[in-house]
């Protein structure tokens, strides 16, 4: 780590107020990465509370450092007597002097000496070591080791270079998300968070903090699409349809150029290009109505007098009249009239101004999977180029649940524009404002680039083989120890790891308040099977529903 990454993170580290644990043993064996403790004979017979443990956090006395090590494996020794403490060595505290306090640091500058003297980490070199986020931290919760000791995370650290939680269905992700995003928009009332809920979870947990958008009030224009986005929406996987791309190639620019003169007229600066032909290209967000592009295909066609020339152009037109009425894209073509919008839209999107409700909660539970697809890549693109065009003046943070549906590890697979736009955001979102988190219970299906680029990963109960390795291969060789933890963590624990923690730790969240804890569609068996269903309008209301492709209105 740089010195100014130090001087930006370093806290002073209190002189211990309180009696020291006593010594347990002493170091025997040190390389670059461990060191092996030898633990006295009285060591085996102290209280629990006094014994190392998986995971437990040792100090060695190194001369000008105290350095740090994470228990990383136990054995009785070749002896049969003598019980052996592997560390894992992860940092050290500066010792402090007259003129100067103890600073923690990560990563050992002087190794322990062979006799040097081990303990387990007192509270107050707990308490120092967990302040050493300083004063833009939050807390999420308790360090398993001593729960009298909060667990903190530095806010810039965990949204500037991105964060994953990752668990297994049932360990408690979505309360994390809630308790995390809660815990800062209390100190940092003015944030931009926008959730991706693809089980429609979210509605509650931050009360009025939260605006909820579903299918019956989203609205995204089609005319934002990009050419990519929306040929993907006409023809999927893109196969056997050259012509009618390169047709839309040519007419969206001569579309929205039609439109150009609203925009101009609502200020924008494209007043002053119009009669540039290059200042608006097939991407350019301006306003086009599909009826524009029927009729510059009608035209085209009115000097066509072979068929084969003329049979694109009719394929093309009878797709875009399909898809504009097609009830699930609704949110998209829905509007018979066009307006420049866009302001608006990313003001409603990204909380801009905040108004006291500094959370988008999108709840996508409602959509097919193609079509929340479509509404992720969307938002995850104008999020990034809001940030890159902004320069970052507000930040965002986009929040995904069920990550590796929209960035899954085969390219094949999902929707090729939304896999990218995420990809895109975790390697270059930092430099423009855009945090990801991103949420996922099958690491081993999520793109590996995607992971690699999270430097904070709440890794919290994983039983499958497949998906601990895949986070192993994402997570530094300090951590590797606490990885074997994975399968028994228990309810909201976490193994926590990244730039937003001092070290790597094991921690319990704290407790979502039961009016926020997100809202669970775990279907209750017993409950359902118990009732006769006498509604006469529940079977109709069930295939309304259906045939809508949405959610309605529950009867007055």
């Amino acid at each position: 780590m740089s010195t100014s990454k130090l001087a930006r993170t370093d806290a002073p580290a209190e002189k211990p107020a309180r009696k020291r644990p006593p010594e347990i043993g002493r170091v025997v064996s040190v390389n670059g990465a461990h060191a092996l403790i030898a633990l006295e004979p009285s060591a085996a017979n102290a209280p629990r509370e006094e014994r190392p443990h998986m995971g437990a956090i040792m100090s060695i006395d190194a001369g000008e450092h105290i350095v740090l090590g994470l228990t990383s494996a136990m054995t009785a020794g070749p002896d049969g007597a003598t019980p052996l403490v592997e560390l894992e060595l992860v940092g050290e505290f500066t010792k402090p002097t007259a003129n100067a306090p103890g600073r923690f640091r990560r990563g050992v500058s002087s190794f322990p000496a062979l006799g040097d003297t081990a303990h387990l980490a007192s509270v107050d070199e707990l308490s120092a070591l967990f302040m050493a986020n300083g004063g833009a931290s939050v807390r999420v919760g308790v360090v398993k080791q001593e729960d009298s000791i909060p667990a903190s995370v530095s806010v810039n650290e965990l949204f500037s270079r991105h964060c994953a939680i990752l668990g297994t269905t049932g360990a408690g992700k979505s309360c994390a998300v809630t308790l995390m995003l809660s815990s800062v928009l209390r100190r940092y009332a003015h944030g931009h968070v926008v959730i991706v809920d693809v089980h429609n979870e979210y509605a509650n947990c931050f009360g009025d903090k939260a605006i909820v958008f579903d299918s019956s009030n989203l609205t995204l224009p089609f005319w934002m699409l990009t050419f990519e986005e929306f040929t993907e929406i006409l023809y999927p996987g893109r196969r056997d349809c050259e012509e009618e791309i390169e047709i839309l190639l040519e007419i969206i620019p001569s579309a929205r150029k039609m439109n150009v003169g609203g925009a101009a007229a609502a200020g924008s600066i494209l007043a002053d290009r119009r009669g540039d032909p290059n200042a608006i290209n097939v991407d350019t967000p301006i306003p086009y109505r599909v009826s524009d592009l029927l009729t510059l295909i009608d035209r085209t066609l009115g000097g066509l007098d072979n068929t084969r020339a003329t049979a694109p152009y009719k394929r093309l037109r009878a797709r875009l009249k399909q898809i504009s009425t097609d009830a699930r894209y609704s949110f998209m073509f829905g509007g018979l009239t066009v307006q420049d919008t866009m302001a608006e839209l990313l003001g409603q999107l990204f909380r801009i101004p905040v108004e006291d409700a500094p959370v988008s909660v999108l709840e996508l539970g409602g959509l097919p999977s193609e079509v929340s697809q479509v509404v992720v890549s969307v938002i995850a693109r104008i999020a990034f180029e809001f940030g890159m065009w902004s320069e970052g003046a507000a930040p965002i943070a986009l929040v995904v649940e069920d990550a590796h549906r929209f960035a899954p590890i085969d390219p094949d697979m999902g929707f090729a524009p939304t896999r990218r736009a995420l990809v895109r955001i975790a390697k270059e979102g930092r430099k423009t404002g855009v945090s990801l988190w991103i949420v996922s219970q099958r690491p081993t299906e999520l793109d590996p680039m995607v992971l690699s680029q999270c430097n904070t990963i709440f890794a919290m109960r994983l039983a499958n083989q497949a998906d601990q390795e895949a986070l192993k291969a994402a997570i530094p060789d300090a951590a590797m120890s606490l990885m074997s933890c994975l399968p028994s963590l228990g309810l909201g624990e976490a193994v926590a790891v990244g730039e937003s923690l001092p070290l790597p730790t094991r921690i319990r969240f704290d407790a979502v308040p039961r009016t926020h804890v997100p809202r669970s569609l775990t279907a209750n068996f017993t409950d359902a099977w118990s009732i006769e269903i006498t509604d006469g309008a529940f079977l109709q209301r069930i295939v309304d529903q259906w045939r809508a492709q949405r959610r309605l209105a529950p009867p007055a």
